[in-house]
């Protein structure tokens, strides 16, 4: 189920962004990218739309994923 982002508190969004960017597996490259720089990333992506918040009811988790990502996990459940 897709969280409309806009629709949460900014503490709320920040905080799931923030978990999100610190997760293991999300590494930004070569070189060093501040925290605050990463967080301002997400949410770009997430207003442009090209990334979505996701809430699993299989798992109670809330996710961020890229829009490819996200539509490629819905074509397989079809």
């Amino acid at each position: 189920m897709i969280i409309p982002h806009a629709d949460l508190e900014p503490d709320t969004l920040s905080s799931i962004i923030k978990e999100f960017v610190l997760r293991e597996g999300t590494e930004y490259g070569e070189q060093d990218v501040k925290l605050s720089d990463k967080i301002a990333q997400v949410k770009q992506q997430l207003a442009n739309g090209s990334a979505l918040l996701v809430y699993s009811e299989l798992h109670d988790t809330v996710n961020i994923l890229p829009l490819e990502q996200f539509q490629q996990q819905e074509d397989e459940q079809e």
